[in-house]
């Protein structure tokens, strides 16, 4: 039997319930190709879910989109369902495909769906939100369920399923709402892709920032601090250091003036801006003396306010802020995960002021400059450009504006990219940096965003060459997007094997008796006159086992000093990226040391 998975007209996806295999202009689709993925992934989540309603008659069914690694359900029932159920699940599904059923799409009126499930408090809930008088209804077997599509024609082509993980979501998002089980699962048109996709997951549990942060002593959450606020430890912080100084220098280099704005902002603030408005559900507020302040959710508030404070002429522009500027958001419980994805975090943010004529040029600078971070990290990277969401300030004009001098900065200088309707921040379209890490997983990072519209909402201005007053064009950008996340990807990129320049601890001294404790501390001072971070395991352990905890802490080098070293003045080396020992005299370790920290310019 053929993996038929979709059909297209014309390139794009149909729904088979509309369009045959044999019809004119209609192919079959065979690949795993994105939109392929799409059609099985919908499909498969229906399968899930039919096969949920066999094992527990009693389920009622709430949303189950594809999501971008695959897709998931949220439902209730009366009995606990834990990560051990998912085998029977998953075996009732595989069931269910190889009996094979047809997908049918049906239509009825609004009112009659909700007649029709009326017994139905969660799929009430999923009517409430759907604005149309007429809905679509897809059946399988016994099985049926409120959907938009596509699916497949039949459940017998869902062969290469998998179930990931089992986890509780809110009702609709709300912490209010009564929680709901949810299950993951992915699915794929190949068995080749299913078990290269299982494998990259297997290796992705092994590099699990959190696991590998805990090992190296990075960082660790609080349940008495509170749930989203990392505490970093001594080697976090020298880690987030060296990546702070790293890039404070190379924005010093591109001509990028250091400020900082203030943590808490009067709410009359957030109200011209239009946070309070449209992003006020994720922000905190507090009341001093009687007046309503808002803790900062982004930076971009305060560096108006420096851009306002002095006055500006076109000679000024562009005119760039930058800053590691704290900011806080109310994350909802069920979505935080580590450092991915906290309350409050730490952001690479920068403002530049420029004349409209001025866009394209500093848009190009952003990019050189994410080109060449992305590279010292060994990171694949692609761009696409985010336009204008439902939720959004400002005209239609400004929009287009500021939408067509994105892609034009990008068409002109030859940079593919693509684009996401409807994904653009609520006052501006962006340019939104995904990277694909060691193991080919996408993460969304920094993003570019062009914006006209709270440069006019605050009344900004600059003064042009023939004294008019001008109101200036605001790019926002952030290259890491927050040093929590990208700290959490660099963690899982290197399995913690972090390359020297950036390591927490970049060499480890093993001393083999007290007595060699004077030339490892006559060593250490060079190394700390060089700003390079190391400790010594001079433990009353044996020599192996200080070595493996060295070695489990993913130190670089390793450095044992016995006799031999003491007396000739030299260095034992095990260096743990290239897995290889050298024997080096004092002079030739530290001029090799001094190498390995110029190694990354950014």
């Amino acid at each position: 039997m053929e993996d038929v998975i979709a059909l297209k007209r014309g390139g794009e996806i149909v729904d088979t319930q509309t369009a045959k295999s044999g019809e004119s202009g209609v192919e079959l689709v065979f690949d795993n190709s994105p939109d392929s993925l799409e059609v099985i992934r919908h499909s498969a989540a229906h399968l899930m879910a039919q096969a949920i309603k066999e094992l527990y008659p009693d389920a009622k069914f709430f949303v189950g989109p594809v999501v971008e690694e695959g897709f998931y359900y949220d439902f209730k029932t009366e009995t606990k369902i834990g990560e051990s159920d998912l085998k029977s699940i998953e075996k009732k599904m595989k069931e269910l495909s190889k009996k094979g059923t047809e997908i049918e799409k049906y239509f009825i009126s609004k009112s009659e769906a909700l007649e029709k499930f009326s017994n139905d408090e969660l799929k009430e809930a999923v009517l409430s939100k759907i604005p149309d008088e007429e809905v679509s209804i897809y059946k399988q077997g016994n099985f049926e369920d409120l959907c938009r599509g596509p699916h497949l024609p039949h459940t017998k082509y869902l062969k290469f399923v998998k179930l990931t993980k089992v986890a509780g979501a809110y009702l609709g998002g709300s912490e209010d709402a009564e929680m709901l089980i949810r299950i993951y699962g992915v699915a794929f048109a190949t068995k080749e892709a299913l078990k290269e996709h299982l494998e990259m997951l297997a290796e992705a549990e092994k590099r699990d920032h959190r696991k590998v942060g805990k090992e190296m002593g990075l960082f660790f959450f609080d349940d008495e601090i509170g749930a989203g606020l990392p505490v970093w430890l001594p080697a976090g912080g020298r880690l987030r250091a060296k990546l702070e100084s790293l890039l404070f220098k190379a924005h010093r280099e591109r001509e990028y003036e250091p400020i900082r704005g203030p943590e808490i902002l009067k709410s009359s603030l957030w109200q011209t801006s239009g946070h309070y408005q449209n992003y006020g559900e994720n922000m905190y507020f507090t009341t001093i003396d009687e007046q309503e302040y808002g803790i900062k959710p982004m930076n971009c508030v305060g560096h108006i306010k420096v851009f306002q404070h002095s006055l500006r002429s076109y000679r000024d522009l562009p005119l760039k802020f930058f800053e590691y500027g704290v900011v806080h958001r109310h994350e909802k419980s069920g979505v935080m995960h580590g450092l991915f994805r906290v309350r409050e975090f730490t952001q690479d943010d920068a403002h530049i002021f420029c004349r409209e004529n001025q866009i394209k040029s500093e848009v190009i600078g952003v990019l050189e400059f994410v080109d060449k971070i992305m590279k010292s990290f060994n990171f694949d990277y692609s761009l696409e450009v985010s336009t204008k969401p439902e939720k959004a300030i400002g005209a239609d004009e400004v929009w287009e504006n500021a939408t067509t001098s994105l892609k034009e900065a990008l068409k002109e200088n030859g940079i593919p990219f693509g684009v996401d309707e409807g994904g653009g921040a609520f006052y501006g379209p962006k340019i939104d940096i995904k990277i694909r890490d060691s193991i080919g997983r996408k993460w969304q990072c920094g993003t570019i965003q062009v914006d006209f519209n709270l440069p006019e909402r605050f009344g900004i201005s600059y003064t042009d060459e023939n004294s008019n007053k001008v109101q200036p064009v605001m790019i926002h950008r952030a290259i890491l997007g927050s040093f929590e996340r990208f700290i959490g990807i660099l963690t899982e990129h290197y399995a913690g094997e972090f390359p020297f320049f950036l390591a927490p601890t970049q060499v480890a001294f093993v001393p083999i008796r007290k007595e060699h404790l004077e030339y490892v501390k006559e060593l250490g001072a060079e190394l700390r006159k060089r700003e390079i971070d190391f400790e010594i395991y001079d433990s009353n352990e044996s020599l192996n086992k200080r070595i493996r905890t060295a070695e489990k802490s993913r130190v670089p080098m390793v450095v044992v000093i016995g006799d031999s070293e003491v007396s000739e003045e030299k260095v034992a080396v095990r260096d743990r990226r290239v897995r290889e020992k050298f024997e080096w005299s004092k002079a030739e370790f530290l001029e090799k040391l001094e190498e390995k920290m110029n190694e990354v310019q950014f």
